[in-house]
């Protein structure tokens, strides 16, 4: 069944059909919102949370628009949410460590010892530079450089015009480049 069928069903009052439309695109929506968030908690809320509100809002989906792009924009709302919500937290709670990142959890393949050290450095200070993100910042370059998504998609579902979507993304490449360049500058002189 396409998904635009099983969305008419759903409306319908067909549970089955929409258990079809969360069992096709959970994952990319679980990885959207872990790689947001940063951890897998928050991340299956985050998930959960998405599937509800696309449910109570089945009547509003446009049929002209894909099925997958409209839940991707409601889950990477409600992680964008989250993470405001969180930093409100963070900042009332002074001198908290950022949360570990979903970077430093992710084991590598590779063999080589030396590399290994290299590359779990740059996936510890990649991890500082997304908690130095504004929510914004963090969800337009999680968008674009984890989830390969166009400028006007990232701005649609952050609500955003073009302009402000590439400066949000320019403001997280800087803080990025800011962290990584001792790595970058001992990596040159080695």
């Amino acid at each position: 069944m396409e998904d635009a069928a099983a969305v008419a069903k759903a409306r319908a009052g067909d549970r089955e059909a929409f258990r079809l439309l969360v069992e096709r695109h959970s994952h990319v929506l679980f990885r959207l919102a872990y790689r947001m968030t940063g951890n897998e908690h928050d991340a299956e809320d985050v998930v959960q949370e998405a599937f509800i509100k696309a449910y109570r809002s089945l009547d509003r989906f446009e049929e002209r628009s894909e099925v997958g792009s409209w839940l991707f924009r409601i889950a990477s709302n409600c992680a964008f949410d989250l993470l405001r919500s969180r930093q409100r937290r963070e900042r009332l709670v002074d001198g908290r460590e950022p949360e570990e990142d979903a970077f430093a959890r992710t084991p590598s393949t590779d063999p080589d010892p030396e590399r290994l050290a290299a590359s779990a450095d740059v996936r510890r200070k990649v991890d500082v530079a997304l908690a130095r993100m504004s929510a914004r910042e963090r969800s337009a370059f999680v968008l674009r450089h984890f989830e390969g998504r166009s400028l006007d998609e990232i701005g649609h579902a952050l609500g955003m015009d073009v302009n402000a979507t590439k400066q949000s993304i320019l403001r997280a490449v800087r803080k990025v480049r800011q962290v990584l360049a001792p790595v970058v500058e001992s990596g040159a002189a080695s």
